[in-house]
């Protein structure tokens, strides 16, 4: 049996501009690899309703699985929300749920929930929250789609507690042997090996050192002895 399918969307201006560097697709796509989710796709937006909106359809239908970061936050530009209702036809509010946990929240704080701290309440019908225990305010989930906020520390938090309720598949395992050769050298045996694996995936990273050129291999698969085998046949061919 295949492995379920996921995708990553990241919502955010501050994203494309380069003014914010995107940590968040990489922390996913290690821990849906450790819980055997193959990561397939990974797309940014703006904080655009209508480019959220077509990017969540998409993804929702394509894949088992789609994580959303960013825009859940309590400024006029965090417009998740509304954009994710949208796109399934749900209405969105401020949850008497959600409402509580932000309430306790503040009160510990001292600090007032006020109408933009309230805009975090705001949940689409018919959606799960998703537990926050770094800042309290909830993400959600609604279909096959969890919501998460932008901020790395609350999102892997988040991304966490979604992993752990969902059906997990094989383990991606890895495998590098580096060789002291050009790509150009070793690009006819990698598509051997290749074909004579065709359940594995096999990457080529070359790099420079010294002046000297070399090349990466890694193998990956969910079958340790299919791994194994691809590479003992890569070593064969360029030993150590």
């Amino acid at each position: 049996m295949s492995n379920p399918t996921a995708a990553m969307l990241v919502i955010g201006d501050e994203i494309l501009s380069g003014r914010t560097r995107d940590s968040n697709t990489n922390y996913l796509a290690k821990a849906l690899t450790d819980v055997g989710i193959d990561l397939k796709e990974a797309r940014v937006v703006s904080d655009d309703q209508s480019a959220i909106v077509a990017a969540v359809k998409a993804l929702s239908d394509a894949y088992d699985h789609v994580f959303t970061s960013g825009g859940i936050g309590p400024t006029h530009d965090d417009i998740t929300a509304d954009a994710i209702g949208a796109a399934f036809g749900a209405h969105v509010g401020v949850r008497d749920d959600a409402r509580a946990l932000l309430q306790a929240h503040y009160d510990r704080a001292g600090t007032t929930l006020n109408e933009a701290r309230l805009r975090m309440a705001r949940i689409p019908d018919g959606a799960a929250l998703i537990d926050n225990p770094v800042s309290t305010a909830p993400g959600f989930t609604i279909k096959n789609v969890n919501v998460m906020a932008g901020v790395p520390s609350v999102f892997e938090a988040m991304v966490a507690s979604v992993i752990s309720k969902l059906a997990h598949g094989a383990p991606l395992l890895s495998e590098n042997w580096r060789i002291m050769r050009g790509e150009g050298d070793v690009a006819a045996p990698l598509a051997q090996i290749a074909a004579d694996h065709p359940d594995l995936s096999l990457g080529s990273y070359p790099f420079q050192k010294d002046g000297a050129y070399g090349t990466n291999i890694v193998i990956r698969g969910t079958d340790q002895t299919r791994v194994a085998a691809a590479m003992a046949q890569l070593q064969a061919l360029f030993p150590a």
